[in-house]
């Protein structure tokens, strides 16, 4: 097939790619840069270069597509608000920009990635596809109101009609990964993480090869109109560090940050920004973590596309072995 992919160069897309690739399917990715696609090209991918506002790479990538992969966000938590527009524009805007370019061409199947963060703060309640939330408690970040909107553009357009099958992965880790989560993760497995913050965030967390995996799995056996859950073990922060730090060899954090000293140094956010080694907007990090959960259930995807991703333990375990 020729499958055109929007987020190629990033974590999870990269990993689409190369999984398509290994099936020899002919993959047109859209690119900024192609200067820096290097590892697309040598995987044997067609670069596109363009933006998500680029109507017309767009066009050119989508003509005579057998299918869309749409990956390309912004995903980052606490940023300060001077870039709230530009996060709006690529993770709304350009999700239906790239929607309504597959539609108009005539592809037959488009796969949209979402985001469990969808769902919002869950409340201690693992939720599947048909939860809610509640708009009147709010959005929790600008990432969180931005893939929301996305999400119900694309549900918007699969109640008129269009071919799309959403997706919507948990908290993503493995090689490769530079997110927040990801440099925690890695701190601990080096025993160089000092202390702890947000330990009680909830997350359903899942191998970069897993969602890979499942993406793939929605393009080939998922049904038009329907969303898939990509999860994995739903658990903790502190669960997730604590057992890279133990895998490695090292001890977990002694310390830990409580919420209230986090939000005492919410005015100081871009100093323990860089101790914390995070975003420099404490409050919306706090609102985002502090207490919240986002469990759910990839039980769909198991019984109907045939998912089935590696336990936590077991990913961690690669993922510590393959730092070594």
């Amino acid at each position: 097939m020729r499958i055109f992919v929007t987020g190629g160069t990033g974590f999870i897309g990269g990993v689409v790619v190369r999984r398509l690739r290994e099936r020899l399917e002919d993959v047109v990715a859209l690119v900024r840069r192609p200067a820096a696609a290097a590892g697309l090209e040598g995987l044997g991918a067609t670069l596109l270069e363009g933006d998500l506002d680029d109507a017309g790479a767009l066009r050119r990538g989508v003509e005579g597509a057998d299918a869309v992969i749409h990956g390309a966000a912004v995903f980052r938590v606490g940023i300060p608000k001077a870039e709230r527009e530009r996060v709006h524009t690529i993770n709304v805007a350009g999700t239906e920009r790239v929607l309504d370019a597959a539609i108009e061409a005539g592809v037959p199947r488009i796969v949209y990635v979402s985001t469990v963060n969808v769902f919002g703060n869950t409340h201690g309640r693992v939720v599947d596809e048909a939860y809610h939330r509640d708009l009147a408690a709010g959005f929790l970040s600008c990432y969180d109101q931005t893939k929301y909107l996305a999400h119900v553009a694309a549900e918007e357009r699969i109640a008129r009609g269009a071919p799309i099958i959403i997706v919507q992965p948990g908290g993503v880790y493995g090689p490769g990964d530079h997110s927040d989560i990801g440099s925690q993760i890695d701190k601990a497995r080096q025993g160089k993480l000092p202390f702890l913050a947000f330990g009680s965030t909830g997350m359903v967390m899942v191998h970069v090869e897993d969602v890979a995996a499942g993406i793939v799995l929605a393009l080939d056996k998922g049904a038009l109109g329907r969303t898939y859950i990509l999860g994995g073990e739903v658990t903790t922060l502190k669960r997730v560090v604590g057992t890279a730090a133990e895998l490695a060899g090292k001890k977990p954090p002694r310390l830990t940050m409580p919420g209230w000293a986090v939000k005492a140094g919410i005015p100081f956010g871009p100093v323990l920004a860089r101790v914390m080694d995070t975003e420099p907007n404490l409050r919306e990090l706090v609102k985002a973590a502090d207490g919240v959960t986002y469990w759910a259930s990839d039980r769909r995807a198991r019984e109907e596309l045939g998912y089935a991703p590696r336990d936590l333990r077991t990913g961690l375990q690669e993922l510590v072995a393959a730092a070594r």
